[in-house]
């Protein structure tokens, strides 16, 4: 009888003690995601796919998360520690598919309770194509001009091509890629610097560094002028005795780093000679071809030796 009474009286005005449980509850739970904290940022997107497929067309790149939890346990999160990324690997056509933007917790993530995390957007549109690989050289993007005086005379890149990988509708639109910038202003030696290869494409992957190593040769500008058909002069022959060269004319190469002297250099009278003082005997013989001084240009002679006959000149001859 005491237990009928007591359910009796529990089940009385029962829609009114149910409803003061469910707004306990909901008070209780609005009561604790008040005190919850909510922390915002961005992360990479990882496109997961399989290996003959790859996307074609542009998404977003960066995800913006959303953590809620308490304070002193989502802050401490790293964000690296939250992944965001979309599954390809069930598609195994090109075409257009849209896909989840799916998360997992790494790191310092992992256990943290209550943790309620959401991704915006929650699902992207993306092409997908067969991808494909392919050498392409590599341009030396130079800018900028080297000190005057001297010359770039030429460069080399290690490495000069590498491959890519891309989508089959974009590939065949390259055949090289650039590198960034390289200054050639007032350098005047031979240097070397690590360049990126420029990629104007985030469709397009390079392997490898994604470096190359520039070398260029910088030589000083030589002027070069050549005057033919110069008079060689006979000189220091001894008294008695008279030479005749064989070959009575040269040419003479100048060079210098000063075109303006090259340019108006003028030749001496007897600019060009060989000397005959160190001959004493009548005979054949071969000098060297001598030139007077020239200041700041550089002299090639052609030809640098010449035949002399040396005769004895006779009594009459000598009156």
């Amino acid at each position: 009888m005491n237990a009928r009474k007591i359910f009796a009286k529990a089940v009385e005005n029962w829609p009114a003690k149910v409803l003061s449980i469910a707004t306990a509850i909901i008070l209780f739970v609005f009561h604790r995601m008040s005190t919850l904290e909510e922390r915002f940022f961005s992360v990479p997107l990882i496109v997961e796919h399989r290996s003959g497929l790859m996307p074609s067309s542009s998404y977003p790149r960066m995800i913006r998360v959303s953590l809620h939890g308490e304070a002193n346990s989502i802050f401490p999160i790293q964000e690296s520690d939250i992944e965001v990324y979309v599954d390809l690997n069930k598609f195994q056509l090109p075409g257009t598919y849209v896909v989840p933007v799916q998360w997992r917790k790494t790191g310092t993530a992992q256990g943290v309770e209550p943790l309620q995390i959401t991704v915006d957007p929650m699902e992207i549109s993306l092409s997908l194509d067969l991808k494909i690989s392919k050498f392409v050289p590599i341009t030396a993007n130079l800018q900028g001009h080297v000190e005057p005086g001297f010359n770039l005379t030429s460069y080399s890149l290690n490495p000069a091509q590498i491959i890519i990988d891309g989508p089959a509708g974009l590939m065949g639109g390259i055949s090289e890629l650039y590198t960034d910038p390289i200054d050639l202003d007032g350098r005047r030696s031979e240097f070397s610097v690590t360049v990126n290869i420029l990629n104007r494409d985030p469709l397009i992957i390079i392997r490898g560094t994604g470096t190359t190593d520039f070398r260029g040769n910088i030589n000083q500008i030589i002027s070069v002028r050549n005057i033919p058909d110069v008079s060689i002069s006979v000189t220091g022959v001894k008294e008695g005795l008279a030479g005749e060269l064989v070959t009575r004319t040269g040419s003479i190469r100048l060079e210098g780093v000063n075109q303006a002297a090259v340019n108006s250099f003028s030749l001496p009278p007897e600019f060009l000679k060989v000397d005959c003082s160190g001959i004493s005997e009548p005979g054949i013989y071969v000098l060297g071809v001598i030139a007077a001084d020239v200041q700041n240009i550089s002299l090639r002679i052609e030809p640098p030796e010449v035949q002399i006959v040396i005769s004895r000149v006779s009594g009459d001859e000598e009156s």
